[in-house]
């Protein structure tokens, strides 16, 4: 079959890749000028299925609350500006806040993560990718008791469905990354999930892009994405500004901008644009900066090591589609890793960054058929787009080629909303 995969970041570059190995015509379209130029540029590089705890949970009403109104809060709600898509996703957001929702929702986005992680494994060993990735796993460190207390139990609950996490005091914190041996009188414990991993998402989708466009993959750049083409409420092709493409399959992988395009076709995707922000610091002096990749969890901060680069993202903002650099917001993750990591780089050496991330209210991801025959979904992976690309691409995959997925599709469709 011909397949149309809309956008090139990492989640619709993979999905182009599982497609044509499945044997499809694969057609790559982005309005950039190259794969990998929005949400998966410069984000946090961590393949984390411990990262798969919901951000609705019990707690987090009570923290945004703490936060409002704080411009370097971890998760900035922009509520008091006109944006009734917003308000809505907001609603969405606290009917899943309960302890029953937030255990469902781990257990669905924990599925697709750790199968993710294990398609990438097995991705490497077939083809040879070079992208910085380390396979040193992740360590959640904290200085909060009450927070360690709730993070050892929410530890608990993904170690029920399959994630391998270990519980460290601070002294194995350090005996696993040194790096933290700056702040181990301040750490009251971490977690470390020794099998997630790392890497630079933008040099690992553009090497899977090489490869696909080697396999014969058609990529079209620099093309505005308009309206869907529908005929007999089947999706049979797209709308551009350079000229119409036709394909017996389409698959959105737009990440925020998902919702926009469909939206004129009476689908309401449940997707709002949570702005991250992230550095990239030359290192000056490698020793001092961490190799094992580490979440700072009372700032909600990632690191990730890239050779001799350093990679810091981190934060949430809701308040629209702008990726403009809140220099506040930018200098806070600046200070804090130079604050854990004296003397590694050269501050004036830093690169800003600021993408949007695809975010559902349950933080589970949209993955499958819709309701308009032949279009599928495969986006809404918010902060875990890099873990689950490769998970997700295998899966959509297997269902446009008519084979049982791998793993059960209960609950990750847009029927759940």
């Amino acid at each position: 079959m011909r397949v149309l995969v809309l956008g090139a970041g990492v989640v619709g570059t993979t999905t182009a890749f599982y497609l044509k190995k499945a044997g499809h015509d694969v057609v790559v379209l982005d309005r950039q000028l190259e794969p990998a130029m929005e949400t998966s540029y410069a984000n946090g590089g961590q393949i984390a299925a411990a990262h798969a705890d919901p951000w609705a949970s019990p707690a987090t009403p009570f923290k945004a609350l703490k936060w409002l109104g704080k411009k370097e809060a971890p998760l900035l709600f922009h509520l008091f500006r006109f944006d009734p898509a917003l308000w809505g996703w907001c609603l969405k957001f606290l009917t899943n806040c309960t302890a029953k929702k937030t255990d469902i929702n781990t257990e669905r986005t924990l599925r697709v993560a750790l199968h993710s992680r294990q398609c990438l494994k097995e991705l490497r060993k077939e083809i040879d990718l070079d992208y910085d990735h380390r396979e040193e796993g992740i360590i959640h460190f904290y200085r909060d008791e009450k927070e360690f207390d709730l993070a050892v139990h929410a530890a608990e609950t993904m170690k029920k469905y399959g994630l391998n996490r270990q519980v460290l005091s601070p002294d194995q914190c350090v005996e696993t990354e040194n790096a933290l041996g700056h702040v181990k009188n301040r750490l009251v414990g971490g977690i470390y999930s020794k099998d997630d991993e790392s890497g630079d998402a933008h040099r690992f989708t553009k090497a899977i892009a090489q490869k696909a466009v080697d396999d014969g993959v058609e990529f079209h750049f620099d093309h505005q994405i308009i309206e869907l083409i529908l005929k007999n409420n089947k999706a049979v092709g797209v709308k551009t500004d350079q000229g119409d493409f036709f394909a017996d399959q389409v698959v959105v992988c737009l990440g925020s901008f998902s919702k926009h395009l469909l939206a004129k076709n009476g689908l309401n995707l449940p997707i709002y644009p949570a702005k991250g922000y992230s550095i990239t610091l030359p290192l000056s002096h490698p020793e001092k900066a961490p190799q094992v990749s580490l979440t700072d969890d009372e700032f909600k901060l990632v690191f990730s090591r890239f050779g001799n680069r350093l990679r810091v993202a981190g934060t949430a903002e809701l308040g629209g589609y702008s990726t403009a650099v809140n220099e506040l917001r930018a200098q806070f993750i600046l200070n804090k890793t130079m604050e854990l990591f004296p003397g590694c780089a050269n501050p004036d050496d830093v690169e800003f960054w600021a993408g949007l991330r695809p975010k559902t209210p349950d933080s589970v991801p949209l993955l499958g058929q819709t309701s308009i025959d032949s279009l599928y979904l495969n986006t809404g992976h918010g902060t875990l787009g890099w873990t689950m690309s490769c998970g997700c691409a295998q899966i959509l995959s297997d269902i446009i080629s008519q084979k049982s997925p791998k793993i059960s599709l209960s609950g990750l469709g847009l029927q759940r909303f």
